[in-house]
């Protein structure tokens, strides 16, 4: 049996908040688990065998509330001390890293070694403890101190390499982005996106283009394009197929069972899209986040096979642009509640391997909502994940970044308090913080030579309802400090631009 006691001041603990709670095994993949929280001890009915961790919500002081997860161990029948174990497992990915980053010998990093050091120092007390409340205690303060020397660690490295990309003048015309909704169209608008942004998606929803079979609604996609190209602004298209519930038509559910009707009925309207607006796009995420979401249950090879299909397509007809494989939850909670769904290191190096016919990665990163895909990573995390995804040999671009600029639970807002809490990061949401998370997430992201271009998710709070709050400009359209962040972060990058202008596409 794999189990964990919790303990809370000094006393096993009462209430636990198991809300994005998951099971994970050796090879960072999901595992399907029963999860139970009684009497101070989290029980664990994992179905597979071999030792596995356990990832959950945790708060850490001057960090935030974030998704931890424990070392892996094997099953016994006495339980482990999660805080021991979730400690021991973050300080060997910060000496994993640490190393990896060729920093364990520089002396830039002393205080971060140091701080290294004396955690590895109290974990060892921990583990040491006459009482297994002790060991929680001592487990507690280790794992702070980790925690706090991966956020320093990772920002070492972001201001190091990034100063080393900007000196190499490496950075393309078009790096940062957002996304647009087409229903939304003003002049103040277009002047914020026109002041922060080098290029804009817009979201290509099949759900509106189609809503009855044969019959189009270009209207409003038709505007912002022809907009955006006025004012030759950049676009990226998405996504030209996605089976989130949210992009399928309703009239395309006759053929739920038949995967050949639905595929052929897929390649028109890629092939539609793509003849419409090919000349005006530049990049396209030519298939979304199908891994996770797969309304149709389709078997992993005919995932593939539309992959291969839409990537193929948006080559052949747009030759020169940009075709981007878009990922969603890249952590791949989902996975550990739907075994119909693929994870998604998994789907991405499969794509790669199978010689699918595309140019780049796209990953969301969305936090700040309590669900799967969106429960609160710290920079350490998001570093290593993109470390992660860049082994696969492809650019990576951001296509979506979002947090909110309040708490949810202190909002007035019905829709915001009826969502659950999805952590915190550096303190209690609120607009300065997001100001200072998107600083600090384009200095790890754009320090990375492999990724290309970062785009936030909706301008303003209206714009698109995934987490509250979440846009760079109140609903009046009046600039929040992120936004501020993000007019900046532009004019230092256009500083460092390639000298013939070109480096990367969008």
């Amino acid at each position: 049996m794999l189990s964990f006691a919790v303990y809370d001041n000094g006393q096993p603990a009462e209430k636990l908040d198991m809300a994005g709670a998951y099971v994970v095994g050796t090879d960072d993949v999901p595992l399907r688990a029963e999860l139970t929280f009684s009497n101070g001890v989290i029980t664990c009915k994992k179905r597979a065998a071999g030792p596995a961790g356990l990832s959950l919500m945790w708060t850490v002081p001057d960090v935030g509330r974030i998704m931890l997860e424990t070392a892996r161990v094997p099953e016994r029948d006495k339980p482990y001390i999660l805080q021991v174990e979730l400690a021991r497992a973050r300080l060997m990915r910060v000496i994993h890293k640490l190393e990896e980053w060729g920093l364990a010998d520089g002396n830039a990093a002393e205080a971060i070694t140091a701080q290294i050091d004396q955690s590895r120092e109290m974990l060892i007390r921990a583990l040491q403890a006459d009482t297994p409340a002790d060991a929680a205690a001592v487990g507690d303060q280790a794992l702070a101190l980790c925690v706090q020397a991966g956020e320093a660690l990772s920002r070492h490295q972001a201001a190091f390499l990034l100063g080393r990309r900007k000196q190499a003048f490496a950075f393309s015309r078009r790096v940062l982005g957002c996304s647009m909704p087409v229903d939304k169209s003003t002049d103040v608008i277009r002047k914020r996106v026109v002041s922060a942004f080098d290029f804009v998606t817009v979201p290509i929803v099949w759900r509106d283009i189609e809503p009855s079979e044969q019959t189009f609604n270009w209207k409003s996609l038709d505007t912002w394009v022809e907009t955006l190209n006025k004012l030759q602004i950049p676009i990226r298209g998405s996504a030209l197929l996605s089976f989130h519930e949210s992009q399928v038509p309703d009239w395309l559910y006759i053929w739920e069972h038949d995967f050949d009707t639905i595929r052929d009925v897929a390649f028109e309207h890629v092939r539609r899209v793509i003849n419409r607006y090919g000349q005006y796009i530049q990049s396209w995420n030519v298939i979304s986040g199908i891994h996770a979401n797969n309304c149709f249950t389709f078997n992993f090879e005919q995932l593939m096979e539309l992959t291969r299909m839409t990537a193929a397509l948006t080559k052949q007809i747009a030759r020169r642009s940009v075709a981007v494989i878009e990922l969603v939850a890249p952590w791949g909670e989902y996975y550990a509640r739907n075994q119909r769904t693929i994870p998604p290191l998994l789907y991405a190096d499969m794509a790669v391997q199978s010689g699918v016919n595309f140019d780049a990665f796209g990953l969301k990163f969305y936090f700040g909502a309590g669900i799967d895909g969106m429960f609160v990573r710290d920079m350490f995390q998001i570093s290593s994940l993109l470390d992660l995804y860049a082994k696969l040999g492809k650019p990576i671009h951001v296509t979506a970044a979002q947090v909110p600029s309040a708490s949810a639970t202190a909002s007035d807002s019905a829709d915001a308090a009826a969502a659950p809490d999805g952590g915190s990061w550096g303190g209690a949401w609120s607009e300065d913080i997001q100001a200072q998370w998107l600083e600090r997430f384009l200095e790890v992201t754009l320090s990375k030579p492999f990724v290309e271009t970062v785009s936030w998710h909706g301008l303003s709070d209206e714009s698109f309802p995934i987490v509250p709050f979440g846009g760079l400009l109140h609903p009046d359209l009046s600039p929040k400090p992120a936004y501020e962040t993000m007019v900046r972060a532009r004019m230092d990058i256009q500083q460092f631009v390639s000298k013939d202008g070109e480096g990367t596409n969008v």
